[in-house]
């Protein structure tokens, strides 16, 4: 009897079992950055980085943190690390970020937004965004439309999204981003974020044409990191004892990160999602291009940007 094809919605519940692939490129001389960099996913990124020899400048909230991930890296690998500080949940430091990196670079060859937040109960930034919409999508969102005309200026170079599996659940609702007028629960605000992030990314790719800039998108694996430990105990509990012993060794999504963002075969390749290095196809809902238009157009307006 034939084996059946599993549908393309559903190869993420065999991807992840994939064979993986993997990058012996080197990095030298090319100027890396990324938020999110002190632990889970992107601590893994920071440390495959530094074995490829990339110059890497890491945007992180906690500078202590920082600067003891920076020591430890570089025990291994003493290549340029530099550190900006900035917290992801206001508009404001995004900025600041931004601008002191092009004060400082003229040449990035590599932005990997790894920045992420899960929260089970809505919360709101100081400027009334909810938070996890915030940080997972119009925080990366702006921080790249910011970089976006230093990139050009030095492409070839690529930008990345650590998206997640997570988009499927979506809950993305382009009148009601701030969930004041729904119910709001974890998984749905999440996905959310993670839809939207996706939806926009389709505008980027196709405005990056020609410009030798790729942008793609990729779930990191289902691996233990610290995203949802700001939530209460339960939770917590929950994550402790049914979640975390289910996953896997974060460095798989390092050894993937890297793999995007340095190896040849994926110099062109734009406008993908990937589970981890196998290239998958996202829900429908995050397909869609008209929605995408608005929430491109939406997110521009939110952040106090005008359309390039």
């Amino acid at each position: 009897m034939k084996k059946r094809k599993m549908p393309d919605e559903l190869m993420f519940l065999t991807n992840s079992k994939a064979t993986q692939k993997s990058s012996e490129a080197m990095m030298a001389g090319k100027t890396v950055v990324i938020t999110g960099a002190t632990s889970g996913v992107g601590l893994e990124a920071v440390k495959r980085l530094a074995k490829g020899q990339a110059s890497i400048v890491m945007v992180a909230r906690n500078a202590s943190k920082a600067e003891e991930v920076k020591r430890l890296v570089q025990l291994s690998h003493p290549v340029p690390i530099d550190i900006v500080i900035a917290d992801f949940s206001r508009s404001d430091q995004v900025r600041s970020a931004a601008k002191q990196i092009l004060s400082k670079y003229p040449k990035i060859d590599v932005l990997i937004n790894c920045a992420g937040l899960h929260s089970t109960k809505a919360t709101y930034t100081p400027e009334g965004f909810e938070t996890v919409f915030f940080v997972n999508h119009l925080a990366s969102f702006l921080f790249t439309q910011l970089l976006l005309e230093r990139m050009i200026q030095s492409a070839p170079c690529r930008i990345l999204h650590i998206n997640s599996e997570g988009h499927r659940f979506n809950g993305l609702d382009i009148t009601d981003i701030h969930w004041k007028k729904r119910h709001y629960t974890g998984l749905r605000g999440y996905g959310a974020s993670k839809t939207a992030q996706l939806l926009t990314m389709w505008e980027l790719t196709d405005q990056l044409d020609n410009t030798g800039v790729t942008i793609n998108a990729m779930h990191p694996g289902d691996v233990k990191t610290a995203i949802g430990s700001n939530n209460g105990w339960l939770y917590r509990t929950f994550s402790k004892l049914v979640i975390q012993p289910m996953l896997k060794d974060p460095k798989i999504s390092g050894e993937a990160i890297y793999y995007l963002v340095a190896d040849p075969q994926m110099e062109h390749v734009s406008g993908k999602f990937f589970h981890l290095t196998v290239e998958e196809k996202p829900a429908k809902h995050a397909c869609d291009r008209v929605l995408g238009k608005e929430i491109y157009d939406l997110s521009m307006q939110l952040i106090g940007l005008k359309a390039r």
